[in-house]
């Protein structure tokens, strides 16, 4: 009985101390959501060293480098993950952004759209489409822009400032009466968004004349 008595104290005390270290281990993750970059970056970059082929940490420290505008650092860490797991589209995701807000506009729509077609329900998809919108405006291909920035409303239709962009884009494929729709949905969202009423102005204006 003693014996026995023994073997559940110890299964207990270490039942409880493992509970006590899971609890107080550190969450990137949770630190990243609460805009805690840095820490998160920090507690990624322990985990890796810990094990360079977890891909969470990489995934997570790509993130909250690119929130912190460490590009280049993202960048390292990105193809990094890349080399660890090919087929991972939130690695895809990362580097078509890092590309994106480095202005390389054609290697960032390539992962773009590799992560379309391999995830086209995936997490990220509505910002994919965004930034392959922003992407064809850079270029001044505003028929393409039309056809991703109108997906990326369709899966954000509460983005006032994607119908925005929207509206600017049919306006310059003169499109006029679907940049007014664009518009006035983005005013219908926001009414203090001066640029939505500003594009209506200008088209009002144009076909007046």
């Amino acid at each position: 009985m003693k014996k026995f008595n023994k073997i559940l104290i110890f299964v207990f005390f270490t039942f409880f101390t493992f509970n006590i270290g899971a609890q107080s281990r550190p969450d990137a993750l949770v630190e990243y959501r609460n805009n805690n970059f840095e820490r998160a970056v920090q507690i990624c970059r322990d985990e890796i060293t810990d094990n360079p082929n977890n891909m969470e940490s990489h995934v997570v420290i790509c993130w909250s480098l690119i929130r912190l505008n460490r590009l280049e650092e993202a960048m390292r860490y990105a193809r990094a993950a890349r080399a660890l797991n090919r087929f991972d589209v939130r690695i895809t995701q990362i580097l078509g952004e890092i590309y994106f807000y480095q202005g390389m506009n054609n290697e960032a729509l390539q992962f773009f759209q590799e992560y379309a077609s391999a995830a086209p329900e995936g997490a990220r998809i509505d910002q994919v489409y965004y930034f392959m919108g922003e992407i064809y405006i850079r270029q001044g291909k505003f028929r393409h822009a039309d056809i991703a920035l109108s997906t990326a409303v369709h899966w954000v239709p509460n983005n006032a400032a994607w119908w925005v962009r929207l509206g600017f884009t049919r306006e310059n494929a003169g499109d006029l009466g679907g940049a007014i729709d664009a518009y006035d949905t983005a005013l219908t969202l926001n009414s203090q968004l001066t640029d939505a009423q500003r594009g209506i102005d200008r088209i009002r204006r144009t076909m007046s004349q």
